[in-house]
């Protein structure tokens, strides 16, 4: 591009620009403008400070700060440039990549189409300059804060740190604190992946020559994997990670549910941040196995999802058939009702629960109870998968069985029996929380 030196200019009159000598100040008689001496054809800008918020039409020889933060807006170029004319356009809210400024052509080509442009990068920024009237606008100056930034990634400590490739895995199987000493950025990593299981409900209690108890409903199950995470996730993970910043995350695991009168006690939420899993409910009685209670997943005809959050955490409680209790529900299934038996039917199944490799190898959690059997009849079969608890077995004399700890399983309810006394109940298993990142 040509370069113009000019040593001496002769005043002139009227709205002419008048430039006098080497050290003279520019001065514009009344009714002069002028949009900032960028109307040159060395592709000078100067910047407007002002923020735009809203839709403008650009002058030749300005740059503009615009900020999407509140809304998409439109940059219309100037109508009927002349080669040499430029305009630069800066995303300084760095929101672009979420509200895009449309840069419209008005009636001249950009980059030899007759098509609009937009900036859609967080921090881009563009400077086109006007060739003629084929090629139109041209970009010859383009970049993002990317250019100069480096990346950063995710630091923290708290519970039991393992590596997983380019990821660290911190295992919480009781309470804790997640300490994060660097928020990282986008470059690198500045969100984190989680498993937030929480406590399986208690089994119901049996009654003595008579009803089983049904099983606990599996603790809440809350999982979370960003796209392109390098494991298997369960089917029921949310595809958004979890920003965090420089600060002490508290960490709560909770405990399986306990015997109760008669019913089982609902296990305890596990927390993390935001991220919230309820307790399973807990197993119902017998003669009443249906009146256990909702929860993550739920026991004795309960809802499960409760309180609701989607994807679900977890599945209803299955009913009973006369007598014989059906299973509790688990992450990734219905609680099995009791079939049919008449005075020794069998307790129903444990609704399956569901498999995450988020830890660094396949590992299935939130199974449901077994239900149990009827007036000495059989416990319901392990869940589906052998995820979670095992079942609760029924009959008098027979050992009722726990959710698994640290898997959130709901424990089994047992069988009425045929003894004077009443049979026990199957604790639930406690939760977990894993918590899983990209470190380099």
């Amino acid at each position: 591009m040509s370069k113009i030196e000019v040593n001496a200019i002769e005043p002139q009159s009227g709205t002419t620009l008048t430039i006098g000598a080497s050290g003279d100040t520019v001065a514009l008689a009344a009714g002069a403008t002028s949009t900032g001496f960028g109307e040159t054809y060395n592709g000078a800008v100067n910047w407007d400070t002002t923020i735009k918020t809203s839709g403008f039409t650009a002058v030749s020889g300005i740059g503009y700060f615009c900020d999407t933060t509140g809304g998409a807006f439109t940059v219309t170029l100037p109508a009927s440039p002349s080669p040499g004319n430029v305009v630069g356009i800066k995303d300084a809210g760095s929101y672009a990549g979420t509200n895009a400024i449309t840069i419209a052509r008005n009636g001249s080509n950009i980059e030899n189409n007759a098509s609009n442009a937009f900036i859609n990068i967080h921090g881009s920024s563009t400077t086109l300059l006007y060739a003629d009237a084929s090629r139109g606008w041209l970009v010859v100056d383009s970049g993002t804060v990317f250019d100069f930034q480096q990346p950063e990634f995710v630091a923290a400590t708290g519970g039991t740190v393992t590596t997983c490739g380019n990821c660290k895995v911190h295992t919480f199987t009781g309470p804790g604190s997640f300490v994060v000493t660097s928020g990282g950025n986008d470059l690198g990593s500045n969100s984190v992946n989680y498993l937030v299981v929480a406590g399986g409900g208690a089994g119901g209690q049996g009654k003595a020559g008579n009803g089983g108890g049904s099983g606990g409903g599996a603790g809440g199950f809350r999982e979370s994997r960003s796209p392109g995470s390098p494991w298997t996730a369960s089917p029921l993970a949310s595809t958004t990670s979890l920003p965090v910043t420089a600060q002490t995350y508290p960490i709560t695991v909770g405990a399986g549910g306990g015997p109760g009168s008669g019913c089982g006690t609902p296990g305890s939420p596990s927390i993390f941040s935001t991220i919230t899993s309820a307790g399973g409910g807990g197993g119902g009685g017998g003669q009443s196995p249906d009146n256990g209670s909702p929860g993550g997943s739920g026991a004795g005809r309960n809802l499960g999802n409760t309180p609701p959050v989607s994807p679900p955490q977890g599945q209803d409680g299955g009913a009973a058939t006369g007598g014989a209790a059906a299973g509790g529900g688990g992450a990734g299934e219905i609680g099995v009702a009791a079939p049919p038996g008449g005075n020794y039917g069998v307790g129903g199944r444990g609704g399956a629960g569901v498999t995450t490799s988020i830890s660094g190898s396949s590992t299935a959690y939130a199974g449901g109870g077994g239900g149990g059997g009827y007036a000495g009849g059989p416990g319901g079969a392990p869940n589906a998968g052998g995820a979670g608890s095992p079942c609760g077995t029924g009959g008098r004399g027979n050992p009722v069985a726990n959710g698994t700890t640290n898997r959130g399983g709901g424990g089994g309810g047992n069988g009425g029996g045929d003894s004077s006394s009443n049979a026990p109940h199957g604790l639930g298993g406690s939760g977990i929380v894993v918590i899983r990142y990209k470190f380099q």
